[in-house]
């Protein structure tokens, strides 16, 4: 079914009649005059009704831009489009009640184009920050999307302590989970230093290794090393009075620290894409990430390396994997909504055992291609399905 876009009116017409996205009102058949300045989409039919047509959540920046994963809505539009499907991108801000002042990538022409869209058949959070998912904007459009029956696909960040909470009280994951304290106090942190002696310091709500210190006890001394920097203190008091102010204002983690396994005398984590497929939750790539110029993370803005799965690949590897990707998704989907998508960080300690670092439930984009299009494959596959295509 061919649908239009006039740009100058601003309005959606059809070659026959019919619905499109969430509106009601049947779309007006298009004169051989509107056809000649409007864009076609080639969309699929359901019942009288086009679509799918997916919303795609995001924020704006500090200079009032559109922010986000450009490359990630740019891929998902050509993917969708190639499906017969249209997708556009919009803020909490730009819904009103029976339409979204939204913006649609137009591949043709290599640029985002500003439209007013019909309601979405289903909205995928890719908000870029958590202030904003604390706006009464984002609580509304939330609750608009719950009130109109709009599947809303992952439903928010998710906080790393509540997270690790759930994993320890979880038999099928818990084995995998470090010991875990939210920092709320001075004895709190000293008597979990003193009982580990090594442990991670990491903010509850931080994302790409950014703040992590890794904190060993040396007699009464404490030793404090992070990404690009070290400090040194006599006892812990001193170090606390440095650390307090800090500590008090940003939630933070603390975490017993593993003795990674390591090749070539460096460590490495897994970073597993996960994806909601047919009732269950699968993986969709893993790749290796490996530190190279220090040892307390692996991302590769902070100098990790990329190493193909298939040079580490076990037969044990492979369950963990599988089964912490199954499980995760069910321990979200029971205690925070429904996530079709997320990514785990992991390893492997000098032991042999697996940990569970984290959940994310808006994965940064893979450096391996293979991975990245088959996300793109999987995302587009799950929406159509969502929404009822």
């Amino acid at each position: 079914m061919k649908i239009y876009y006039d740009w100058a009116s601003r309005k959606w017409f059809s070659s026959t009649s019919c619905t499109l996205g969430r509106d009601p009102q049947p779309l007006s058949t298009i004169s051989p005059q509107a056809e000649l300045n409007s864009i076609p989409f080639s969309l699929t039919m359901q019942s009288d009704n086009a679509g799918p047509v997916i919303g795609i959540l995001t924020g704006k920046g500090k200079d009032q831009s559109i922010a986000g994963n450009g490359p990630l809505f740019k891929a998902l539009q050509k993917n969708i489009l190639q499906q017969n499907g249209v997708s556009f991108v919009f803020t909490a801000e730009d819904l009103k009640e029976n339409s979204v002042n939204g913006y649609i990538y137009s591949v043709r022409q290599d640029k985002w184009i500003e439209a007013r869209c019909p309601l979405p058949h289903l909205v995928y959070n890719r908000v870029p920050f958590r202030k904003i998912e604390k706006t009464e904007a984002f609580h509304k459009a939330s609750r608009f999307f719950k009130e109109h029956n709009i599947p809303f696909f992952n439903p928010g960040f998710l906080d790393k302590f509540e997270v690790f909470q759930l994993l320890m009280d979880y038999p099928p994951l818990q084995e995998y989970i470090p010991e875990t304290i939210l920092v709320s106090c001075p004895k709190e942190l000293k008597d979990f230093i003193r009982k580990y002696n090594n442990v991670y310091l990491k903010p509850a709500n931080g994302s790409k290794g950014k703040g992590i210190y890794h904190l060993s006890q040396l007699g009464k001394g404490i030793k404090m090393k992070g990404l690009h920097d070290s400090f040194s203190y006599a006892d812990y008091d001193i170090f606390w009075n440095q650390w307090d102010i800090l500590l008090a204002n940003k939630p933070y983690l603390a975490q017993k620290a593993i003795s990674p396994a390591r090749i070539d005398g460096k460590r490495f984590d897994f970073r597993i894409l996960a994806h909601f497929s047919e009732g269950n939750y699968s993986v969709t790539g893993i790749g290796i990430r490996q530190s190279k110029e220090q040892d307390i993370t692996t991302h590769i803005p902070n100098g990790g390396v990329i190493i193909p799965y298939e040079n580490v690949r076990t037969k044990e590897h492979d369950e963990f994997i599988h089964t912490a990707a199954a499980e995760a998704g069910k321990l979200l989907e029971k205690t925070k909504g429904f996530y079709g998508e997320y990514s785990i960080d992991a390893g492997l300690t000098d032991q042999g055992t697996y940990v569970i670092y984290e959940i994310n439930s808006k994965p940064m984009s893979f450096d391996e291609v293979w991975i990245e299009e088959k996300r793109i494959d999987e995302l587009t596959r799950l929406f159509f399905s969502l929404a009822g295509f």
